[in-house]
């Protein structure tokens, strides 16, 4: 492994280090303050059973290459297990840690070429610092709104890959010259849309391939990017306690063992069936979150 690789490494382990302090400083301040009645939210730091199978399931199906964002969405809304208003930052916070931990996995396993992988992953993150910061201000109007034509952009290009309408992509390992920018400049703005709760999985790896990439070259750039924008997205939504704790602390106790797990079964399972109850399910929850925000303005207009 090379030294820009063993580096970008270290790097990652110590974000997810800070990321982890600045989690578990915020649960004991917010377990302190509701204490003293100090008006903190009224939720639970605490899992409960549903919250960590969500992690473990969709976490599972993740390592498939199917992304985690969507399903989570659908199962927390399914359950009503998260306020629609805190679903972006329980995501983005609760899906952290095993992000970090399938980026130590692909990063050293699959190759690609350094210069891509490193200038994507940067751009990832700082689309992320913007993103989150403008999504844990939006009223539950907004954040309705959004989710819902995200998820149902995410199921669109779900159903494009799967009848083979995108492309497969080439042979290449790395990019070069306006190539390289292109990538860039879409990573930029995919780090921006996931802290919205839109996965960046299946658009980066479009990207890739129809820049002519290796579909598998995809892999550590795609983990890499989520691993390194969630510790920072992560940490943005905990420092405005714009998250659900006890979800957010399901979907880590139930994703990291489930990523493990996947690892050793990701070939014995039915991909494409799988993916094609994914895209229903994905568009349901893209049509519930858009009726709630139609009929929250249509309830605000009466008002006014």
């Amino acid at each position: 492994m090379s030294g820009i690789r063993v580096l970008l490494l270290l790097a990652l382990a110590g974000l997810g280090l800070c990321f982890v302090v600045i989690l578990l400083k915020d649960l004991v301040a917010m377990s302190r303050d509701r204490g003293r009645g100090s008006g903190v939210p009224e939720f639970s730091w605490i899992p409960n059973w549903r919250q960590t199978a969500t992690g473990f399931v969709t976490t599972f199906f993740d390592t498939l290459g199917i992304g985690n964002f969507a399903t989570t969405t659908a199962l927390f809304r399914a359950w009503r297990l998260v306020p629609d208003e805190r679903i972006p930052g329980t995501l983005n916070v609760g899906h952290t840690l095993a992000a970090v931990l399938g980026a130590f996995i692909f990063i050293q396993l699959v190759p690609v070429a350094t210069s891509t992988l490193v200038p994507m992953i940067a751009a990832a993150m700082l689309g992320a610092w913007f993103g989150a910061g403008i999504v844990a201000g939006l009223s539950r109007y907004r954040v309705r709104l959004g989710m819902g034509v995200a998820l149902l952009a995410a199921a669109i290009i779900m159903t494009l890959t799967q009848l083979k309408l995108l492309p497969g992509g080439g042979s290449a390992l790395g990019l070069q010259g306006p190539s390289i920018g292109l990538a860039v400049a879409a990573n930029l703005v995919l780090g921006g849309l996931m802290t919205l709760g839109i996965g960046l999985y299946a658009p980066c790896m479009i990207v890739v391939s129809l820049l002519g990439m290796n579909p598998q070259a995809a892999f550590p750039i795609m983990v890499g990017s989520c691993a390194f924008l969630m510790t920072i997205s992560g940490a943005r939504f905990v420092q405005k306690r714009r998250y659900h704790p006890g979800a957010a602390i399901g979907l880590t106790v139930g994703g990291v063992p489930a990523l493990l797990i996947a690892a050793l079964l990701v070939k014995a399972m039915p991909i494409a069936l799988l993916r094609w109850v994914v895209i229903v399910v994905v568009l349901y929850t893209s049509a519930t979150l858009l009726r709630a925000a139609r009929r929250e303005r249509a309830e605000t207009r009466s008002a006014a």
